[in-house]
């Protein structure tokens, strides 16, 4: 059975992803990157939906990019809230971590290489997104140019290949293709800045994305946790 690594955060987009790569036949291996984000309660998340899928290993690993900052979703910077779904995306916000794919998919990349997996899963889209420069098929493609020139596997085989199944979906329709592979998205979690008691705030960009998404999918969200989430309309 061949191997896959999922970059697996514990929202929908990445539990989506996963049951894309199982269901393609793979035995995953999923990697969860504890990085000093404020909304830390996806990693638990995360376990949830890795048993759900039967997951081989899950490797939680922690890297304090805090370190550098840069980005308020690793530091006490305001995260923006209440903008309107028109103007998401039009530039990039405060919530992008500098590079934080490109380093994610290295670490992932190693991973790989070290258990003898063929391909690398990422949830990223490039139609409902913040804005940020590495959700893009730009860096995708370079990305995989860039696996198989700096690991021996790559070198030896050509093995490794870098895979965006939502790349070019909205996410309603990412909802919808895990509920066809039978995700549980009640187990997810998506919030930027979560309340105290462990509440989606309902205003980050992030939480209006998946309401809309949501009621784009004409169904309820299974992990609505908060009034203020209730569907754009």
């Amino acid at each position: 059975m061949p191997r896959a690594i999922i970059l697996l955060s514990g929202g929908l987009d990445s539990a989506t992803t996963a049951a894309i790569a199982k269901s393609e036949g793979y035995e995953l291996f999923a990697l969860t990157l504890d990085y000093g984000q404020r909304h830390r309660i996806e990693i638990e998340a995360a376990k949830k939906i890795a048993g759900h899928l039967g997951i081989a290993q899950h490797v939680i690993m922690p890297i304090d990019v805090r370190l550098f900052g840069g980005s308020s979703l690793t530091s006490d910077a305001e995260v923006p809230k209440d903008v309107p779904l028109e103007q998401i995306g039009q530039h990039i916000p405060n919530t992008y971590v500098p590079a934080r794919n490109a380093v994610f998919l290295a670490l992932a990349l190693a991973y790989a290489e070290s258990v003898g997996a063929e391909r690398i899963y990422i949830g990223i889209s490039n139609v409902d997104y913040s804005g940020y420069p590495d959700c893009r098929p730009e860096f995708l493609q370079a990305f995989n140019t860039l696996a198989n020139l700096a690991t021996k596997a790559g070198v030896e085989k050509g093995q490794f290949s870098v895979a965006a199944p939502l790349l070019s979906l909205s996410k309603g329709e990412t909802i919808l293709r895990g509920l066809e592979l039978g995700v549980d998205y009640s187990m997810t979690f998506t919030c930027y800045d979560p309340l105290p008691e462990g509440n989606s705030c309902g205003r980050c960009e992030s939480c209006r994305l998946r309401s809309h998404a949501f009621h784009e999918a004409g169904i309820p969200d299974p992990a609505l946790r908060h009034p203020s989430l209730r569907p754009l309309h």
